[in-house]
C-alpha cells in the first residue's frame, strides 16, 4: 500500500466546490506512509481503463474519489484483481460510503485507512439485454426508482444534491405505473419497483433491504406492487419506520441471479448505483469472490456477527 492513485471526478459535487480537499487527503496519506498521486478520470466510463492501468503499472492501492457512480467504473476496471480498492466518499449520496460507516470527510477516512481491513468480497453483475456485463457494488433498481433517474435534471442534481432525487420522486405521484415480471432462481414475480441490493441503505437515508450485506454471496431483492404511484406513500412511511416487509404488496426474496422483463410495449427503466444503465430486460447476477474493499474493523465484525446470528436462526 505504499503507492496509490486517486482516481477521482472532477465534477462530482463536493469536489468541484472544495478541489483543496484532495491536496489536503495526499498530505494526510502521506503522513501516513502512502505515496499517492491524483488521477483524473477524462469520460464517462474512463475510471475503469484508469484503475487497470494504474494496477499494471504497480500501484498496490488504488482509491476511488467521488460519488457512487465514480466508485463503480473503477471497481469495474479491478475484478479479480488482488490489489484493494478503497473508497473516499466525495458524491451526492455516498451510499456504499454510509453502508461501511465511513465519514464523509475524505480526509478523515484517509487518516484511517492504514487500520482498514482487506475484505474479498461478492459484486453484483449485470446484463443489459445481450450487451457486455456491468459490475455493481450497491444496488440495482427497476421500474420506479430508475424513471426517477432517467427525468432527473442534472442541472438540478448539480445544485441541490440529494433534494434532487426527492423532488423527482415527488414528481412522479401522480403518473401511473408498469408492473413488470422477475425471474428470481426460477421462481416468478411481479412488481412496478424491485430493489437488487448488495447493501442495506437506500440513497444513504433510507433501510429498504434490511438484510442484505457485502460479505453474503447472495442478493436481498426488495419487491414492491403496484400500478398507482401515490399507493407508494405508504410504503415510503413503513420503510422509514422498518416495517417495509411487514406490508401488504411488498415481497422480500433472497437469491443469486435475477432477470426483469417488461410487459409488452411498455418502455420500463433500470438503474445501477444510482446511474441511469437504460431499458429491460436485464439480468443481475453475483459474481463471487470478486473484489478486495477496504473496509473499517468495526464493519467487518458487526457483519460477521449479523451472519453468524442469520446462519443459526
Amino acid at each position: 500500500m505504499k503507492r496509490a492513485a486517486i482516481i477521482y471526478n472532477p465534477v462530482a459535487r463536493r469536489l468541484s466546490r472544495t478541489r483543496h480537499l484532495l491536496q489536503r487527503t495526499i498530505e494526510t496519506l502521506a503522513g501516513e506512509g502512502i505515496d499517492a498521486k491524483l488521477v483524473a478520470t477524462t469520460a464517462p466510463g474512463s475510471a475503469s481503463a484508469q484503475a487497470r492501468r494504474q494496477i499494471d503499472a504497480g500501484c498496490g492501492l488504488i482509491l476511488a474519489a467521488g460519488g457512487d457512480g465514480t466508485i463503480n467504473e473503477v471497481a469495474n476496471g479491478m475484478l479479480h484483481s488482488s490489489v484493494p480498492l478503497g473508497i473516499l466518499p466525495g458524491g451526492t449520496a455516498n451510499v456504499l460510503a454510509r453502508e461501511l460507516g465511513l465519514s464523509t470527510d475524505m480526509t478523515k477516512v484517509a487518516a484511517r485507512l492504514r487500520g482498514f481491513q482487506a475484505a474479498r468480497i461478492s459484486v453484483g453483475s449485470l446484463r443489459l439485454g445481450s450487451f457486455e456485463r456491468r459490475c455493481f457494488l450497491c444496488m440495482s433498481g427497476a421500474g420506479l426508482d430508475a424513471e426517477v433517474v432517467y427525468h432527473l435534471n442534472l442541472d438540478l442534481k448539480a445544485a441541490l444534491g440529494k433534494l434532487a432525487y426527492y423532488l423527482g420522486g415527488f414528481s412522479q405521484v401522480f403518473r401511473p405505473l408498469h408492473e413488470f415480471g422477475l425471474t428470481i432462481d426460477g421462481l416468478r414475480y411481479q412488481a412496478s419497483f424491485a430493489l437488487i441490493s448488495r447493501v442495506r441503505n437506500y440513497g444513504g437515508d433510507l433501510e429498504i433491504a434490511r438484510g442484505a450485506s457485502l460479505l453474503r454471496n447472495d442478493f436481498e431483492v426488495v419487491l414492491f406492487r403496484g400500478t398507482q404511484s401515490l399507493r407508494y406513500i405508504p410504503y415510503l412511511m413503513a420503510v422509514a419506520l422498518g416495517q417495509a416487509n411487514r406490508m401488504p404488496g411488498v415481497t422480500v426474496v433472497r437469491g443469486r441471479s435475477v432477470t426483469c422483463e417488461p410487459v409488452e410495449g411498455q418502455d420500463i427503466y433500470s438503474q445501477m448505483d444510482g446511474e441511469l444503465v437504460g431499458k429491460l430486460p436485464v439480468t443481475a447476477e453475483i459474481i463471487p469472490d470478486a473484489l478486495t474493499l477496504l473496509v473499517p474493523p468495526e464493519y467487518l465484525a458487526r457483519e460477521q456477527s449479523l451472519l453468524q446470528v442469520a446462519v443459526c436462526a
